[in-house]
């Protein structure tokens, strides 16, 4: 298993934030992994669309774990060892297809279908859209300033009239509901694409 030499500073500080639901803390640590994510994933599948979809995979499997990743001790080599799971699953998935390529004949075409993700897309967002509605008013209050606004928790705070403090925890809070919300509501194909709309 390949190392990850950098580790992300303050990173066991960062994984008990993401514990009680920090979306920025998330951030950090997708911003810092994402990459070496990607083109560890890509040395596999040889394939920047399968890559790119391993990453959502990776980073959506990590952010569902919620307070379990206080349990992980080395987070880059964590995240690498998802990363070689998926990207041996797609291999073991595109061997099968040839296989079947191969047994259906040489007039067997594969067809992308975008709509149907377009529709998969639309339907995970107004699941995502119907769980914030059920979000107590303060709590949805600052959800929409946080995530679809981009205000940071001082932002909201003064805004709101708030301590930071509160801010948070009302985060906290509407992040768990939702991550539980979505997974009793959609399907492991949703989830790849929950990760573009928190």
């Amino acid at each position: 298993m390949a190392n990850i030499p950098e580790i992300l500073p303050d990173e066991q500080r960062l994984l008990k934030q993401i514990a009680e639901g920090d979306a920025y803390a998330f951030r950090s640590v997708y911003d810092h992994y994402h990459r070496r994510v990607y083109t560890f994933s890509l040395k596999y599948v040889k394939s920047e669309a399968q890559a790119e979809e391993i990453v959502q995979e990776v980073f959506m499997r990590f952010w569902l774990m919620g307070s379990r990743v206080t349990e992980i001790k080395h987070l880059g080599n964590y995240l690498l060892t998802i990363a070689r799971n998926r990207a041996m699953d797609a291999m073991y998935r595109r061997q099968l297809e040839i296989r079947a390529d191969l047994r259906m004949g040489d007039d067997w075409k594969e067809i992308h279908n975008d709509t149907e993700e377009l529709i998969l897309l639309n339907d995970t967002r107004k699941v995502l859209l119907d769980a914030v509605e059920l979000l107590p008013p303060q709590q949805k209050r600052v959800y929409q300033l946080c995530h679809q606004q981009g205000l940071k928790y001082e932002q909201v705070a003064s805004e709101l009239g708030l301590s930071q403090q509160t801010v948070q925890r009302h985060m906290k809070l509407a992040l768990r509901f939702l991550r539980n919300y979505l997974r009793e509501h959609t399907d492991v194909a949703a989830l790849i694409v929950i990760f573009k709309l928190l």
